[in-house]
């Protein structure tokens, strides 16, 4: 059992009808026919949403995604079409929303990989494969990679898990264009990213995208290379052989396991409220990403 600790109720506001919400974005269609995105203070884990929210989260989200938007425009359009908050909204949608294009979007995962880490070094482990992609032997967790690698996942709904799947699988779901067309694309603007972030003193391990189409035409969707949807590492810190420091929500993570929070992973319980320091070392660490790769002031 998995999902929600506490659904939140989605609030009503004039002119726009409420179409889902997920583990940290709420989706409504205005007027228009657009889609209004906005990026909740929720912090999800172990396929839970979590009872405690991070002060600045989704704000971090959206301006950090805002940035990398407009240095991977020439390689890959997004849906982004405004970000005024519609008339009639709540003050705290400031800084949160997106106004963006509906796209119908691809049922796949897109991930990149240039470092061994996470569910891709688990299957190493037991096949020396990730996604059925052959790797050499000897890479230890953190291990670079000798090039990126596109290894798609299966979109799954809130509290259930998404699923690695070979390419050939990919193929057969979508179709062999299309397929090529977003390993293209997701290597691509890995590739971009990766050398902006370690320009930046960051490791970009690895990333997941998600497209959609806009007629013929692949478009960037949701969020992009964000603490939510990477894994970034302190560069002056990578040691291979062993878990990496890391600007996301591994924070979160490594508390819930321990005995400090008396929580079972393993149980069908919801996991406990998050203490403040965990919050507040939390939301210094999505900051602290956003500064870095940015080099603006969070304030």
């Amino acid at each position: 059992m998995s999902g929600f600790v506490e659904k939140p109720e989605p609030l009503h506001v004039p002119g726009l009808v409420h179409l889902h919400t997920g583990k940290v974005r709420d989706l409504y269609r205005n007027e228009a026919g657009d889609l209004v995105m906005v990026a909740s203070d929720r912090m999800s884990a172990y396929d839970w949403v979590l009872p405690t929210e991070i002060p600045d989260k989704g704000r971090v989200l959206t301006q950090l995604s805002l940035w990398w938007f407009d240095r991977l425009a020439d390689l890959a359009p997004n849906h982004v079409l405004s970000t005024e908050v519609p008339a009639g909204a709540p003050a705290d949608w400031a800084g949160r929303t997106l106004i963006c294009k509906s796209l119908e979007m691809v049922p796949v995962e897109c991930v990149a990989r240039g470092y061994l880490t996470g569910s891709g070094l688990a299957e190493y482990e037991e096949s020396r494969t990730v996604c059925g992609l052959a790797l050499p032997e000897g890479l230890v967790d953190g291990s670079e990679l000798p090039a990126p690698i596109f290894t798609p996942a299966t979109k799954a709904a809130v509290g259930d898990h998404d699923e690695n799947v070979s390419y050939e699988q990919v193929v057969h779901q979508i179709g062999a264009e299309t397929a090529a067309r977003l390993r293209q694309l997701t290597l691509a603007v890995y590739g971009r990213a990766r050398d902006i972030a370690r320009e930046r003193g960051i490791i970009l391990a690895d990333t997941k995208f998600e497209f959609g189409f806009a007629g013929e035409e692949l478009v960037l969707a949701d969020e992009v290379l964000t603490p939510d949807s990477s894994r970034f590492w302190p560069a002056a810190q990578w040691e291979p052989g062993r878990p990496q420091p890391s600007y996301d929500k591994q924070y979160v993570r490594d508390w819930l396991t321990s005995p400090a929070s008396g929580w079972d992973r393993r149980s069908e319980e919801p996991p406990p409220a998050l203490p403040q320091e965990v919050v507040e070392a939390t939301r210094a660490k999505y900051v602290e990403a956003y500064e870095l790769l940015t080099g603006k002031s969070w304030a």
